[in-house]
């Protein structure tokens, strides 16, 4: 039976019809990445009236362009948007969502909780976890915790690369509409041209770089300028601004473009979501970083490395090595460039990094990575969409819930 018939019988049989999803937004664009694109899934997919209250709108626009800054409240396609500017504020039991969703263990406002516990029935409550491939997850997913004055549960729900987990966060239209646009060279070639790469630069080494401000560029850069085929990185503005601006010896404002050696840097506008998926998908391989793009490469099915958002004590290097375990299928030279990007002791205890031989070892095994990465694609799609994974749990929920009132 099609994937799409299973989530409509599974919606049938509920009563949710309405979630609220909290939003803090820690890593800039991440953070709302994520919970936009669950939104607008929830909605359009599943047909849940989502209310998504998020505290940065000025990070939400540069994906959403529709976004208004100074609203409180705002419509954007059939999404309600909520400027989430205090922890305080009364609310009462009808006011409150049948799934209270809040992101990365933000704390939700205390007297939205308080109705929570006053609405009958009681929501479904859960804390939507931040991705890591670490092997503990498996044992928490799905695990309740009791609040410690209040009749309420709260679930805890981990994404992740296995059928242990809630998987990755995938629309049910995305996979077709990727290899409609990677087969039709017309449509990605002028995609690229929007953002002034000439269409005699589509048989370049096209690169789409989004990093973190600390991530080594430069020397990265000193080693494309000697590649053998030409490179042409697509950056979008505001990232990597010092080794961009030092490259081009002008400002990275979008539209500045330069050419040093084999190598073509080409400063771009940020971009939709969507046109952001078209970028991944139109690149042989594509720098990502923090979570929500990380997730959008592994869809491209392309070539990638991804820069981790940095923990104290370096928490965030366990977890790319937990990542890499899963994920880099004995390749060397990719395990060695992703962890020299996240600047990762190596191995052999040398604190100098060779960058031209790093990516020279990459290079030469490109055709490889780019097998093993559609390889890898089908296997996260096997673990099943995030969301649908999410809305069957919370139906076995009320299903248990139901059979206790018998």
């Amino acid at each position: 039976m099609p994937t799409s018939h299973i989530i409509n019988m599974v919606l049938k049989e509920s009563q949710v019809t309405t979630l609220a999803l909290f939003c803090k937004v820690v890593d800039n664009f991440g953070d709302i990445g994520i919970c936009w694109r669950l939104a607008r899934q929830l909605q359009q997919e599943h047909g849940i009236h989502v209310s998504l209250w998020v505290d940065d709108l000025n990070s939400f626009q540069k994906i959403c362009p529709e976004v208004l800054l100074h609203a409180d409240i705002q419509q954007i396609g059939d999404v309600t948007v909520h400027h989430w500017r205090t922890q305080d504020g009364q609310f009462s039991p009808a006011e409150i969502a049948d799934i209270v969703i809040e992101f990365f263990g933000c704390d939700i406002p205390p007297g939205y909780i308080a109705a929570m516990a006053e609405r009958t029935p009681q929501p479904v409550w859960i804390n939507l976890e931040g991705l890591t491939a670490e092997q503990w997850v498996e044992g928490c997913h799905t695990l309740p915790s009791s609040h410690p004055r209040l009749p309420l549960t709260k679930y805890f729900f981990f994404p992740g690369f296995t059928d242990k987990t809630g998987g990755l966060l995938h629309e049910s239209s995305l996979e077709e509409q990727r290899r409609q646009f990677q087969a039709d060279p017309a449509a990605m070639a002028n995609f690229l041209g929007r953002f002034g790469m000439p269409a005699d630069e589509m048989t370049a080494l096209k690169v789409s770089l989004f990093c973190y401000p600390h991530a080594p560029v430069s020397a990265l850069f000193d080693a494309w300028k000697d590649n053998a085929q030409p490179v042409v990185c697509l950056v979008p503005e505001g990232v990597a601004t010092e080794a961009v601006r030092a490259f081009l010896g002008a400002e990275p404002r979008a539209g500045a473009a330069g050419t040093n050696g084999a190598l073509t840097v080409n400063v771009i506008p940020f971009v939709p979501q969507s046109d952001y998926d078209k970028l991944l998908w139109a690149c042989d391989l594509n720098f990502v970083r923090g979570e929500d793009s990380f997730v959008r490469a592994q869809w491209a099915g392309k070539p990638f490395i991804w820069h981790i958002y940095p923990q104290d004590e370096n928490l965030h290097h366990k977890k790319l090595r937990a990542f890499l375990e899963r994920y880099s299928a004995g390749i060397d030279s990719l395990s060695d460039l992703s962890l020299a990007w996240n600047k990762v002791q190596p191995a052999d205890g040398q604190e100098k990094v060779d960058w031209r031989a790093l990516w020279q070892a990459f290079d030469a095994d490109m055709p490889e990575i780019v097998l093993h990465c559609e390889q890898w694609q089908q296997q996260m799609l096997g673990n099943g969409d995030l969301t649908f994974n999410l809305l069957k749990f919370v139906r076995s929920l009320e299903s248990a819930g139901a059979e206790k009132k018998v």
